[in-house]
C-alpha cells in the first residue's frame, strides 16, 4: 500500500503542527532566553527537541517525507517509557517532574501509532530496496529508470 488518502495528510499535517506548536511553547523559550550556563545534557535534550520542532515545521508541507520525525518520536518516548519513567515507578521514586514527563511521552506514545500510515511505513521502509552502496549500481538504477 502506497496510497495515503488525502484525510491521512491532513491528520498527519495536524499532527505535525501539534509537534511544532507543543515543542514551540515549552521548549524554544528555554533556547532563545536562558540566561545562564545549562547542565550538558539539558543543553543537548533543548537543542535536539528544537531541530524536531523545525523538521516538524517541514512536515507540515511534505508529511509522507518527514515521516521518519513521528517515528522518531514514538521511539524515543518508548524508549525512555520503558528504560527510565517504568524503572523509577516500580520502585515507588516517581517524582511530579517524572509523572509530568511520563504524561507528555504518553500522549505521543498513544497519539503516532494512530496517525502513522503504517502501510506506508511498511511498503517504502521495509519493503522497498534501500539505496545501492556502490557507485555502479546507481549507474545501473539511472539507466534502468530512463529506459
Amino acid at each position: 500500500m502506497t496510497h495515503v488518502s488525502l484525510l491521512r495528510l491532513y491528520v498527519l499535517r495536524a499532527t505535525y503542527l501539534f509537534v511544532l506548536v507543543g515543542l514551540g511553547l515549552t521548549v524554544w523559550p528555554s533556547i532563545l532566553n536562558h540566561t545562564q550556563a545549562w547542565p550538558l545534557m539539558n543543553g543537548v535534550v533543548s537543542c535536539l527537541l528544537g531541530g524536531v520542532s523545525i523538521l516538524a515545521a517541514l512536515g507540515i508541507r511534505y508529511p509522507l517525507q518527514m515521516l521518519p520525525v513521528l517515528l522518531f518520536e514514538l521511539i524515543w518516548k518508548s524508549i525512555w517509557l520503558i528504560s527510565v519513567a517504568l524503572p523509577l515507578w516500580s520502585a515507588g521514586q516517581m517524582d511530579a517532574r517524572t509523572w509530568s514527563t511520563v504524561t507528555d511521552c504518553l500522549v505521543g506514545v498513544t497519539l503516532m501509532p494512530i496517525v502513522i500510515p503504517w502501510g506506508y511505513v511498511i511498503s517504502n521502509y521495509v519493503k522497498r530496496p534501500g539505496d545501492p552502496w556502490k557507485r555502479d549500481a546507481i549507474s545501473a538504477a539511472r539507466a534502468l529508470t530512463q529506459q
